[in-house]
This record gives C-alpha cells, structure tokens and sequence, in this order.
C-alpha cells in the first residue's frame, strides 16, 4: 500500500484523496514515513511537523466526509525548501546563522497552498543561503543525488529535488536565483519551472537578490507543475496543457548554449527535438547575443543585492560561512553603485535582444539545462580550487542568464547519462509564456517515459 501511493504524481495522488479512494491521513503517513527514512539516508530532509500535519490530514478527511467541496490539493501532503517562512517556525536557510531564526509572517505562496487544501509537513535542505548549483552544504551536509549518492543533486533548491524524484512528497516549491529550480530539476529528472520574474509573490522567503530570485514549483509531471503554479501565481495553467504543440515554433539557439555540451547531452536534446517535431512543432536555428556581457551583469546583480542582505553577518559571524558561499558574496561589497544601477537600467534592452536574437519568431526556446553529465560530490567540492570553480561554472552556464533577463524556464527530462544520470532540456520563453512552456512538455511528456523512471532509492519495489 505504501509503494502504491508513493507511486502516485501529485494530481493523481489529489484525485485519489477527493474520491476517497486514498485518505489523507494515509498519504501523510507515507509521505512522513518515507522522509524520515529514505529522505534522512539522502539528507533530504531539515524539519518534519509531524503532529500538526496529522492533526490537519484528520480533520481534511473529516471535511470530505461532510460532502463539503473541495479545493484542488485538499489534503495532499506536500514538504518544501527552508526558506518558505511560516509563523511562528523555524526557518534556518541551510546555515548555522539563521539556525534559530523563528519567522513572524507566513510566505504568500504557503499561504495559497493551504487555502488550496494541500497540507505543509515539514522543510528540505538546501544549499547553504541558496548560494549553490551543486546543493553544496558543508555545515548541514551536502544532500545526496536520489539517483546515485555520490553525485550533486542539484541546487540550491537540493531538498526539494531529491524528495520529489525518490517519491517521498508529490510537489516541493523550490525558489531560482540562477537555476536553482532548474539545476535539481535537470540533474534529479524533474520538472522544475522558474517563472516569470514578479508572477509569484517572494514576499515571506528568505531572500538572495530581490531582482532576480523567483518562486515556483518542482514536480515529476508538467501536469503537476501547471496545478501547483496555478495555486501559487493565483491564476489557470491547466486549461491550456492538452492543447499540443501542432504549429508552435521552438528556437534552437547555437553558438554560446552548444559549446560546453557534452556527447550525451547533445545526443538527448537532440532526440527530444525530433520528438516534438513528430508532435507536430516548427523547429528553427537561432543564435544568441553576447552572453559574456549578460552573464557578468547578472552577477553584478546578484552579488551586490547578497552581499547587502549578508553585509552585518559578514562582519559579524564570518566564520560560520562556508569558503565556497562566502567567497561568492564578499564581491558584492565592492562593485561600485554605478555599476550596480547600471546593470539594473540596461536590463530591459539586453532582454529584448536575447528574445529577438534566439526566440526571434518562434514561441520558446529549446537550450540545455545542464550542459554535462551531473558531476560526483567529489568533484564540486575537492581538490584545485580552480577546478572546482570550473564545474560549477559549467553547471550554470544555461541558468543563470535567464535570471537577469527575468524570463520563465524550465528543466523537462529527456534522458539519462552513460552513468545512469538524468539528462534535462529547457524551454525558455517570453514574460509570461508559463502556459507554452508547460503545453510543450506536457505533449512531450505525452509521448515519452523519462519522468516515469524511478531511483533505485525510492525503494518502491
């Protein structure tokens, strides 16, 4: 029975719970079972509120019960990245800083996913203050990969990818600074969708750069994706999903997104791209501005607005950051605000560019996630500095851009490795093409099995 309802993606679990067919009481019990168990063994997880999400799965059974109607997650079990405040709770960021920090408010997004019925039983690791495409976490400890241990599972969003893919909850809202939805999307075989920057409230999330973080979803299916973005943006993505993909037209951009690509990779995106030409898309060639410029702006960015949230700390507790986080926020405090302003104003422009030079007439584009194979533990965090640094660099290559230029993306998975590893691509789109991006992998998704596959972890045999 267990096995079974672990089984169950996020809209079919809620159908489930709706019908009577699966109580919530059970799939509570199931999904906290399996996080204290397999979720601890891949460190997974951060804090489960085991009485109080019991408490709330009876009385959500005893609402069904009533004939009363029911929202549209009513009693679907769901755990999320520690950076979702909620009052009167811990919420630690993955730091020794922050480690007592009870909040006084409650996020908007958490707010909204309890008004649609879906029950909140715990928080996720992540990396430490979001600060890592790997899940990099030296004093919490490096969450592991659900599909091989020794490998990064992604993040910073790390938690919330490794209980999704191994079954342990249906859905976890992650948040994206540089790809930290995307990267454990890509490297855990998940969708992970950054929206459009300003769709979803950030309000009552711990912040790393106000002009670039976002808020969205991590969840095995498009399907899944579109119902928890639903709740969280307050607005319809569902309506739209079954309605293919005949006469869109999907940009593939060359140059800058096809020079780190590893054989694999390059092999994956390719199949998926004759996938949805037999689905009945338009594929087209583009090529990309000046990456170089947009990358160093969205660093600009980034840097200053962390090391601005992170300056009283620095001074204050610097020892209790790690190497590798504080040595990504410290140059924050000494880009002049010239330069700061500078890269805010010219945003926009560069923005339209991109669209124009590798969108241009089509509706998304089709890029890499992660641009190689998902590295080992090992190799993002010992040995040469230098070599370490040029990993992660590797790993945000696709990422981190569309972060600046404020436009939705998302991971859909479309392989696995020579090592037995998820491979992703990502569409991008323009502001606002949520409902495009999650059309397309909903039909590719239609016609392939990548996001049916399981880790030997999830232990559902």
């Amino acid at each position: 029975m267990q096995s079974a309802i672990a089984a169950l993606d996020l809209c079919a679990l809620a159908d489930a719970v709706a019908k009577g067919e699966v109580t919530s009481v059970k799939a509570t019990t199931v999904a906290l079972e399996r996080l204290d168990l397999i979720g601890r063994k891949l460190n997974a997880v951060v804090r489960l509120d085991d009485e109080r999400v019991l408490n709330a799965a009876e009385a959500a059974d005893k609402l069904r019960a009533s004939g009363a109607a029911l929202p549209v997650l009513h009693g679907v079990p769901l755990a999320h990245k520690d950076l979702f405040y909620r009052a009167g709770d811990l919420s630690g960021g993955g730091s020794k800083i922050r480690a007592d920090f009870r909040a006084d408010v409650t996020a908007t997004v958490i707010a909204r996913l309890d008004a649609a019925g879906a029950l909140d039983l715990g928080r996720l690791q992540l990396a430490e203050f979001a600060m890592s495409p790997t899940g990099y976490n030296e004093s919490l400890g490096h969450a592991r990969n659900p599909w091989n241990p020794g490998h990064v599972p992604g993040g910073s969003s790390s938690g919330s990818g490794v209980a999704v893919a191994a079954r342990l909850v249906t859905g976890s809202l992650g948040t994206d600074t540089g790809g930290s939805l995307r990267h454990p999307g890509a490297m855990c075989g998940l969708i992970g969708l950054k929206p459009t920057w300003g769709l979803v409230p950030t309000d009552g999330v711990m912040p790393l750069s106000a002009s670039l973080d976002c808020t969205g979803p991590l969840a095995r299916t498009a399907r899944d994706a579109a119902r928890l973005l639903s709740v969280i943006a307050d607005r319809d993505y569902e309506t739209t999903l079954d309605t293919g993909v005949t006469g869109m037209r999907i940009a593939i951009p060359g140059g800058y997104y096809r020079e780190l690509m590893h054989s694999d990779v390059a092999t994956a995106l390719d199949e998926a791209v004759k996938v949805l030409r037999l689905l009945g898309a338009t594929v087209v060639e583009t090529s990309p501005p000046d990456m170089a410029l947009i990358n160093a702006l969205m660093q600009i960015v980034m840097s200053v607005e962390a090391a601005t949230i992170h300056r009283r700390w620095l001074i204050e507790r610097s020892q209790d950051y790690a190497d590798q986080v504080r040595s990504r926020i410290e140059p924050g405090l000494f880009y002049p605000a010239t330069r700061y302003v500078e890269a805010l104003s010219l945003r926009a422009q560069i923005t339209q560019q991109w669209i124009a030079s590798c969108i241009g007439s089509a509706d998304l584009a089709l890029l890499p996630a992660i641009s190689i194979p998902v590295p080992t533990i090992a190799a993002t965090t010992e040995g040469n500095p230098a070599d370490v640094a040029a990993v992660i660099g590797q790993l945000t290559h696709c990422t981190r851009g569309i972060n600046y230029l404020g436009l939705p993306g998302a991971s859909v998975p479309c392989g696995f490795d020579a090592a037995g590893l998820p491979i992703a691509f990502q569409l991008v789109g323009r502001p606002y093409a949520e409902a495009d991006i999650l059309r397309a992998a909903h039909a590719y998704q239609g016609v392939t099995d990548w996001h049916h596959r399981v880790p030997a972890s999830a232990e559902l045999n």
